[in-house]
């Protein structure tokens, strides 16, 4: 299965008070592929996944899904369609985590429309794929970091969008987990063909999982492709700020970056 949803940004500029983020950024999601966006710390990654899934309004530009606006399109009618995993969610006090897994079926519910058994199999899928389903009866409030982050990441599942922005799912979670989040995303791809965008600080993960890496820096995207394009050493030291070696990862073969800090180059020989 397939999608073929087209996702664009065309002179998008972005802000919060008069400081301006992202300033008329054109940029095309590719459909059916997993996107990872990288970056330093307050280059806009945050801010593009916001108004990509129609939480910040554009100073100028516009966020297009499939030719309608998403601005313009009613806030239900979006969700079916794209869905968004915010890096810092907050639950109600005292919601379950199955309660909360479940609240990702409200765009699949009209005015008459009741809980169904097919609402209990996506939410059950959702909590099982991401190894929550011992959690379901807990309060999200009594949960560790990591055990919160994988219940979040089932709601937006359990919501089953054609098309999935995640701003860092791997957020508190351990090396086993983040890579866990990261194969289930890739599953989701491939055999859904959901489309997902994420963002990620690793920059090796982002680069051993994305189809497409988009580099942002001031605002502006520095690089975009193929992970193999977009991650060099000069892309590193103009958008980071620090120098490295890029290799290729004999596990993966995608391009491997090996941060140089100032007590870790090896002396020459002779």
């Amino acid at each position: 299965m397939t999608t073929d949803h087209h996702l664009t940004a065309e002179g998008l500029t972005l802000g919060y008070g008069e400081r301006v983020v992202i300033g008329g950024l054109d940029l095309a999601v590719p459909p059916g592929r997993v996107t990872a966006v990288v970056g330093a710390n307050a280059c806009g990654k945050s801010t593009l996944l916001r108004a990509m899934a129609r939480l910040l309004v554009p100073r100028a530009g516009r966020v297009v899904l499939d030719g309608k606006e998403v601005h313009r399109t009613p806030a239900k009618a979006l969700a079916r369609v794209l869905g968004l995993l915010p890096q810092s969610p907050l639950a109600p006090e005292g919601i379950t985590v199955a309660d909360l897994v479940g609240r990702g079926r409200h765009p699949h519910q009209g005015l008459l429309s009741r809980w169904s058994r097919e609402d209990d199999v996506a939410v059950a899928a959702a909590l099982d794929a991401t190894g929550t389903a011992d959690l379901a009866d807990r309060h999200v409030d009594e949960l560790s970091g990591g055990q919160r982050q994988r219940v979040w990441i089932a709601m937006a599942l359990a919501q089953q969008t054609d098309v999935l922005l995640l701003d860092e799912p791997t957020t508190f979670l351990d090396v086993s987990h983040q890579v866990e989040v990261l194969d289930l995303l890739t599953d989701l791809n491939r055999s859904r063909g959901t489309t997902v965008v994420m963002v990620l600080h690793d920059l090796n993960l982002a680069a051993r999982y994305a189809d497409h890496l988009i580099a942002l820096a001031g605002g502006r995207p520095y690089a975009v492709g193929d992970p193999a394009e977009v991650l060099t050493e000069e892309m590193v030291r103009a958008v980071f700020g620090i120098d490295s070696r890029v290799i290729t990862d004999p596990t993966s073969g995608r391009p491997l970056m090996l941060p140089l800090g100032r007590h870790h180059v090896r002396a020459p020989v002779g």
